[in-house]
């Protein structure tokens, strides 16, 4: 993608005021909403589903679009990963140096492949810091993703 690629959202359906529920910064966080529109971008006639984030930055406000399939890519990563935690406890750096791939995951005719980023020169450190992060944020997760499921369950997915 080149710098001088323009990219617009049209919010369709919104969450607003999501500060009051931004997971621990409930009523402190500066998010101040999600919506989820159409986006495309200059010069193609496709829309693409996107998601956008509304931030409050001092008396400014600032947005990210990322298109939704990269939002459900976010999830499935981390619903590979707390599965992956659940037996990593075994090994005794919570991955094997010698097979750093978690799980390769079918999309579109390839696969996400989830691995143990090894070229991370803190891995060791940042890998129990990941894992004990999932754990004290469990309640939290599993709140949204039992949503998720159920929404999943009544789309019949």
């Amino acid at each position: 993608m080149n710098s001088k690629t323009t990219f617009t959202h049209q919010s369709v359906l919104i969450a607003n005021q999501y500060r009051k529920i931004d997971g621990r910064n409930a009523y402190q966080s500066n998010l101040e909403s999600l919506s989820l529109g159409v986006d495309t971008t200059e010069g193609q006639r496709v829309k693409n589903i996107s998601i956008n984030t509304l931030e409050r930055v001092g008396d400014d406000y600032t947005t990210k679009t990322i298109p939704a399939h990269r939002a459900i890519d976010m999830a499935i990563l981390l619903c590979q990963s707390q599965i992956y935690f659940q037996d990593a406890y075994r090994l005794p750096k919570l991955y094997d140096p010698e097979n750093t791939t978690v799980e390769n995951i079918g999309l579109q005719g390839d696969a996400m492949r989830v691995e143990v980023c090894t070229e991370n020169p803190m891995i060791d450190e940042q890998i129990q810091q990941l894992y004990q992060a999932l754990s004290e944020n469990g309640e939290l997760l599993g709140e949204r993703l039992r949503v998720l499921a159920r929404l999943l369950e009544e789309l019949g997915y």
